[in-house]
């Protein structure tokens, strides 16, 4: 049996945090959650993970900044990230692209897409 992929949910919404940690878990991921961008990114930098699903807007550091530094430390060992933001998606699309994030999602978003898009970016990884 392959191990189980470990996904890093990063929001300042307790809701939003729990709602998606217990989701990914019902459906198979491990996963682990961050309530603001210091905490996300110690976590990022001292775990294996698979994937991030990153909040633009948190406390202490924002996380287009996160993204920035996980993939600057980790190089091609960072792990996929997929920015989260209820910001117009078109003007913050170049941002997480420059910031390291490989893609971004609209919020709210239907959990049927998001399930997509974290399978199709899970497939990706090598």
């Amino acid at each position: 049996m392959a191990d189980k992929k470990r996904i890093l949910v990063a929001d300042d919404d307790p809701d939003l945090l729990d709602l998606l940690e217990r989701d990914l878990a019902h459906h198979g991921y491990e996963t682990l959650k961050a309530a603001n961008g210091k905490e996300t990114l110690q976590i990022a930098l001292a775990e294996k993970l698979d994937l991030i699903l990153l909040d633009v807007m948190m406390p202490y550091i924002d996380g287009y900044h996160v993204a920035y530094e996980i993939t600057n430390k980790l190089g091609a060992q960072a792990p996929y990230i997929l920015i989260m933001t209820s910001r117009d998606t078109t003007r913050e699309k170049g941002i997480a692209l420059m910031s390291g994030a490989h893609e971004v999602i609209q919020k709210p978003f239907e959990m049927a897409k998001l399930h997509e898009r974290v399978a199709a970016a899970l497939d990706s990884k090598p």
